[in-house]
């Protein structure tokens, strides 16, 4: 197939770029080269499509020959103030609201969507008492106190964090989580209208070489890495056991690649059919290792292997995080046949000298 990957030159794109054209396809990046994605950065401006999602004649251009679209173009991370709002909007929703209804006219009808895990915002728990529970968020007068164990809301007993589903509620807690919500309904609302197929993939924390660092929407794990490299200590909000997904960026390109092998071979059906799809018209799929780890083993890992100071537990924490959230990752293995293959521990002692995005 001949493929436009979206955001085709950013971290996980240019991952999945790569991985589609070793297992056969034509890919067409397309990428804006957004400063929050990029920085400082060169890219050769004769490997990809430079241009803005957002712009109706850039993507009409882009779609020319195009059987199936991956979308990755987003602004990343949690912000840093109600400021960026307006830009994850943009870029996020407005820019998906641009691709889709320049597809439906191109007649391109398949989509495979980078979702993320922040949609769920809490991961699944149980109480004993009362079984599967959904905890409220978190109140900052107990973060203060450093109690940070989410409750269960009948009893106040302890819950046990479990293993979260697509079919859990839905809950986004930051800008960045609504705009990815957003996305999954503008898709399905498109799916549905034009009789399209579409999968949502909702990625857990992703991590590997080419991660952006040093910037205020780098992921934590670039963060930690940077720190270490200037001989300062990892510093862990709350106790540092907040429990994660981490899944490679290489087993997120070769969910692409089975994701788009999906829709090649017709699952999940087109909308409409009432077949195999989630609510809304999207099939959704987390993208995730199944095993937990804990901030704390993360920072741990990365500190052995550049043997670096011990990392610092602050106590500081920042409301609206979440504690914990682990994904079950079985309907992709099912459906798509997707299984992460990079062990924690191989991926961690990568990712300590991995060349990294300045």
């Amino acid at each position: 197939m001949r493929v436009l990957v979206t955001g085709g030159v950013g971290f996980i794109g240019t991952h999945v770029a790569a991985a589609l054209s070793a297992a056969g396809h034509e890919v067409v990046a397309l990428d804006c080269l957004h400063p929050m994605a990029h920085g400082r950065d060169r890219i050769p401006d004769d490997s990809f499509l430079f241009g803005d999602v957002r712009d109706p004649d850039v993507v009409a251009s882009a779609l020319r020959g195009i059987d199936a679209v991956v979308h990755h173009a987003a602004m990343v991370g949690l912000g840093v103030s109600l400021d960026d709002l307006p830009e994850y909007v943009s870029c996020n929703d407005l820019a998906t609201a641009v691709l889709l209804s320049t597809m439906a006219r191109a007649k391109v009808r398949r989509l495979v969507l980078a979702s993320w895990m922040v949609v769920y915002a809490e991961g699944a728990y149980a109480c004993a008492a009362h079984g599967p529970t959904r905890p409220a968020p978190r109140d900052p007068v107990d973060l203060a106190g450093r109690d940070y164990e989410p409750r269960c809301p009948r009893c106040g007993g302890p819950l046990a964090p479990e293993l979260v589903e697509e079919d859990a509620p839905l809950d986004p807690r930051s800008v960045y989580a609504a705009t990815k919500l957003a996305q999954e309904h503008l898709s399905g609302a498109w799916a549905r209208e034009t009789g399209s197929r579409a999968i949502a993939l909702r990625y857990h924390n992703v991590y590997g070489p080419g991660m952006p660092k040093d910037t205020p929407y780098s992921g934590v794990a670039a963060i930690f890495r940077s720190s270490l490299e200037r001989g300062e200590p990892a510093r862990i909000y709350e106790d540092g056991g907040q429990r994660r997904d981490f899944v490679h960026v290489s087993d997120v390109a070769q969910a692409n690649v089975a994701a788009l092998a999906a829709l090649d071979r017709g699952t999940p059906p087109p909308a409409g059919t009432g077949v195999g799809l989630g609510a809304g018209g999207i099939r959704t799929y987390n993208i995730a290792s199944g095993e937990p780890h804990t901030v704390l083993d993360m920072a741990t890992a990365l500190t052995e292997a550049l043997d670096g100071p011990a990392p610092v537990v602050t106590h500081q924490f920042r409301a609206g995080d979440v504690r914990h959230i682990v994904a079950s990752p079985e309907r992709a293995r099912a459906e798509l046949g997707f299984g992460a293959a990079v062990p924690f521990a191989v991926g961690m002692k990568e990712l300590a000298t991995a060349a990294l995005r300045s």
